[in-house]
Order: C-alpha cells, then sequence, then structure tokens
C-alpha cells in the first residue's frame, strides 16, 4: 500500500509534457511488438466461384487485386462454351505462338558473397502446357477468326473458290472455316481392325460414299496424322455396309453379330488409347450410309450419345443432332466415277415441270404415285421407266427432280437432281439435308411437306420463271460440294464432309483430366 502511495506522488509530481512523452514510447513499443509477431500477409477468399481458381494461377498477384481485376479474372477462368468465348489467355497465347519455347523457373539475380547461405529465389512464370491444351488454344484462335469474318465485309481472297451468294448461310464465315480447317485440322485413324468390316467399304453402289470417304481419308496427307497426340478427332474405320455383307446372317433378323463386331472394337481402341475415354468419344467420329448405320452407334452409349456421326440418314424422329451429328450426300456411283453424270441444258430447254421414277417403298413413295402416277404430262410420275425412256435423259429435260424418301429420309436422287441441273423437289419428313449448318437449301430447291403432295403442281406451278433461273444457277453453283473427285479438290464432297466434322469439333473444348 505505501508502494502504491509513493508511485501515485511520483505520477502526480511529472510534468504533463514527460507524461506525454512517457505514452508515445509505450505505443511505439507495443507496435514493434505486434508486428514482429503477427503474420506478415493475409489470405483472403477471392471469390465464391468454384471454378474460379485464383491461387493456382501462375498469372495472379500475391497481392489483393482490385474488384476490377477480380472480375476481369473471372471472365478468364469461366468457360460458358467455346463458341462464343475464348478460354485461353493471352498470356497462353503469346507462349503458344512459339511451340518451340520452353516455359522454364527464371532464376533471381546472383546473390552476393554474404547471401551465399540463403537459398537460391526463383520467380514462379506459368507453366508449360499440355499437347490437348495447345489444341485447344488453336481451335479459340479458329473460333475468333470465323466470329470476326462473319462480323466483316472484307471478302478474303482465293485462287480456286470464293463462297458468296445466298445459298451460303454466312459465306464470309464459312470461307474463314475451310481454311483455318485447311491450316489446322488433323484426324487420326485407329488402325486397329482388319478387311473388310474395317478400312474399307463399298465404291460402287448406293453406299459408295462410305467406301469413298474411308479410301480416301486412309490415303490423305493434308488431314490424317500418324501421332495421335495432334489429333483434333478420331476417326472410327469401320464399314456398317461391309458389316451387313459380312457379318448379318441374311433374313435372320439378328443384328447380336454387328452389335458385337461394334462394341468389341469400341472396347479395344479405349483400353490400348486413352483418348476416347478421355472425351468419352465426344472427338470420335463415325461414318455411315447404311440404312442401319444410325441403329449401330446405339450398341455404344457414348456413341450414340457424344460422338460425331456422319450419316447419309440423317433423321431427326430416330435421334440425328444436328448440333453433334453431320448429314451427308448419299451418292449412286455405279462405276466408281462422276463420267457422264454430270451436266444438263438451261432451264429454257427443260419442257417437263417434274419428273420421277422410282419403286414403291416406304410410306411417301406410294401417296406421291397415287395422286400423280399417269395423271399429268407436266407431272410425270412413273413406278418403273418403260422400255426406251432413259432416266437421266428424263432428269435432264426436266425443270423439278422429285426426291421422296423411301423407307429411310435419304435418296440418291438429289445427288442425281444436282448432277443433272434439275433443282431437287425434297419430300420427306424430319430429314436434315447435307451440309446444311452452310448451305441454305431453300435458296436451290424446293421443300414439300408430306401432307402437300396433292398440291404438288400447284405449288411448282407458282415458281415464276424468273425465279426458277435464279434457282438453277445457284444449284450449279453449289454443285462443286458434292462432286466426287479423284484425288479430291477443295471444295468437293470429301472435303465438305470434312468441314462438317471439323464445325462439331469446334463445338466443343476438351480438357485434360
Amino acid at each position: 500500500m505505501g508502494n502504491y502511495r509513493n508511485l501515485s506522488s511520483f505520477w502526480a509530481s511529472v510534468s504533463s509534457s514527460l507524461k506525454f512523452l512517457l505514452l508515445v514510447v509505450t505505443l511505439i513499443l507495443v507496435s514493434g511488438f505486434i508486428f514482429i509477431l503477427y503474420p506478415k500477409t493475409t489470405s483472403f477468399p477471392l471469390s465464391n466461384n468454384p471454378l474460379v481458381s485464383r491461387a493456382a494461377s501462375p498469372f495472379l498477384s500475391s497481392t489483393i487485386n482490385s474488384s476490377l481485376e477480380i472480375e476481369e479474372e473471372t471472365e478468364r477462368h469461366l468457360d460458358f462454351h467455346p463458341r462464343v468465348v475464348d478460354t485461353v489467355p493471352t498470356e497462353i497465347n503469346a507462349a503458344l505462338s512459339n511451340p518451340s519455347s520452353q516455359i522454364l523457373l527464371t532464376p533471381a539475380p546472383a546473390l552476393q558473397s554474404n547471401e551465399s547461405d540463403v537459398d537460391l529465389v526463383t520467380r514462379k512464370v506459368p507453366k508449360e502446357h499440355s499437347r490437348l491444351e495447345r489444341l485447344e488454344a488453336g481451335l479459340a484462335r479458329a473460333r475468333a477468326a470465323i466470329r470476326e469474318a462473319a462480323k466483316t465485309w472484307n471478302q478474303t481472297t482465293d485462287p480456286d473458290y470464293i463462297p458468296q451468294g445466298p445459298m451460303y448461310w454466312k459465306p464470309r464465315a464459312f470461307h474463314r472455316s475451310y481454311m483455318e480447317m485447311e491450316k489446322r485440322f488433323k484426324v487420326f485413324i485407329y488402325e486397329e481392325g482388319e478387311p473388310p468390316l474395317f478400312h474399307n467399304g463399298p465404291c460402287k453402289s448406293i453406299y459408295s460414299m462410305e467406301g469413298n470417304f474411308i479410301h480416301r481419308m486412309e490415303m490423305d496427307s493434308q488431314f490424317r496424322t500418324r501421332d495421335p497426340e495432334k489429333a483434333h478427332v478420331f476417326f472410327l474405320p469401320f464399314s456398317v455396309t461391309m458389316m451387313v455383307r459380312f457379318v448379318y446372317v441374311s433374313d435372320s433378323h439378328d443384328i447380336g453379330p454387328i452389335k458385337k463386331t461394334i462394341v468389341d472394337y469400341i472396347d479395344v481402341i479405349s483400353t490400348k488409347y486413352p483418348f476416347w475415354n478421355r472425351s468419352l468419344g465426344a472427338d470420335h467420329f463415325m461414318l455411315s450410309c447404311h440404312d442401319w448405320g444410325p441403329s449401330s452407334s446405339m450398341y455404344v452409349p457414348n456413341l450414340y450419345k457424344n460422338s460425331i456421326r456422319a450419316l447419309c440418314n440423317a433423321n431427326t424422329s430416330e435421334g440425328f443432332n444436328p448440333s453433334k451429328d453431320t448429314s451427308f450426300p448419299e451418292i449412286h456411283l455405279r462405276t466408281g466415277l462422276m463420267n457422264g453424270l454430270i451436266g444438263g441444258p438451261s432451264a429454257s430447254r427443260r419442257p417437263i415441270l417434274a419428273f420421277f421414277a422410282g419403286g414403291m417403298h416406304g410410306p411417301i413413295r406410294p401417296l406421291l404415285l397415287k395422286h400423280w402416277k399417269n395423271k399429268d404430262e407436266d407431272i410425270q410420275v412413273f413406278e418403273y421407266l418403260p422400255q426406251g425412256l432413259s432416266y437421266e435423259d428424263k432428269m435432264r429435260k426436266s425443270k423439278f427432280c422429285l426426291c421422296p424418301s423411301g423407307y429411310e429420309v435419304a435418296s440418291p436422287r438429289i445427288v442425281e437432281a444436282i448432277y443433272s441441273g434439275c433443282v431437287p423437289v425434297l419430300i420427306s419428313d424430319h430429314y436434315v439435308p447435307p451440309f446444311s449448318d452452310v448451305l441454305k437449301w431453300k435458296m436451290f430447291s424446293v421443300e414439300v411437306p408430306v401432307e402437300e403432295i396433292p398440291n404438288l403442281k400447284k405449288i411448282l406451278m407458282g415458281i415464276s420463271s424468273r425465279q426458277y433461273i435464279r434457282m438453277q444457277r445457284r444449284l450449279i453453283q453449289v454443285r462443286r460440294h458434292f462432286e466426287v473427285n479423284s484425288p479430291p479438290q477443295r471444295f468437293d464432297v470429301f472435303n465438305m464432309i470434312l468441314h462438317s466434322i471439323w464445325l462439331r469439333r469446334l463445338n466443343i473444348h476438351i480438357r485434360d483430366s
């Protein structure tokens, strides 16, 4: 108690100036202890979005960024859809512009002699990116170039062909996409499987495009790559037509052997290679012109749901998905060549309004024959052509060629009409015409709903001569996209099939697991 009274007397006798000085010294000492004992950095959650992982990004500062910087980084990490968002940061683009460059940790400046016992300090720079990331970065740049071409009026030059006119949905975007495909697109063909079921197909029948594409793809040197790490897509080279011929027992109605062949093949390539499982088949494609092509893909769920299916019978009521699958033309090459199939007179030298000749099968043709067989000189409909009349000659003399579906939606008459310069009249339900993501079919063909078959003449007569001439000229211009060439030529049917597959690949973004 005495000590307390002495301390109080002493503090009372101290001047106010000295009291203030002692208080300042005390605050300085307390602040120093806090600075020494408290951590020098703090960790704050930068975003509640699970897709934003700032700590994992090599491009982020260790300091707290402003709200604007956080927004920019959030957009950089979010991958909404590859068609509208380029998910590759500009730093990655710069690094990928030189594939041979190595991205390493850069050491700090040399240490002084008195710091020799201190560990070398390194500076973090972007990691080295995988080959898949490099492929995806290239696809992102292709998407950006295509979007830019769609917005500009400047037409890119081309020594062979420049798409233009109302037959194309977006001709400049199509042209840029085609050139990007030629520059970048690579296809890997699995070598597993033996002919005749694999790496083989018919070239002289109604299913000729199945064999033609397989053979052209196998011999190709521009798009085919032997290195699967460089491939954008993977081709499953089986032929459904050949399976029907060599595996299916005629009239047995047992599709089990075909199912087992396809299931076993997918098992082999998915076990031997990592690529099928990496994307669940989304960057793989099959091609078939046979009627059973669509159903054969159902035996492997991921082949049906995820893979790109190039099909002649593009029937949306049977699971054809235009955003994932692609339609290509059914072409009947009786000799394997186009010799004598191309060409026909001008519009003024075609006296027949419309023509059809074909057997009675499927639900649509009986309706056509019922209403128009031997009923009208302008609408010449035959079940079988009378002896002495030429099928090709009739097409060349007709303004319009009727192309009704049979049991399946596709018909070789569409391409036969295009070859002869006869405007095709598509009569079908649920059919997606070939290359319709690029071609505006209503500009060079006529689509007639099945229920309008009785009004066929009225519909065709309602097309003026001037309008018909424009349609036929457009038809002749787009004919190059349906021609079969050996070797393939730019913008022909082989390259258009590849371009359709290229477009579907642009619609997906694959990440490393």
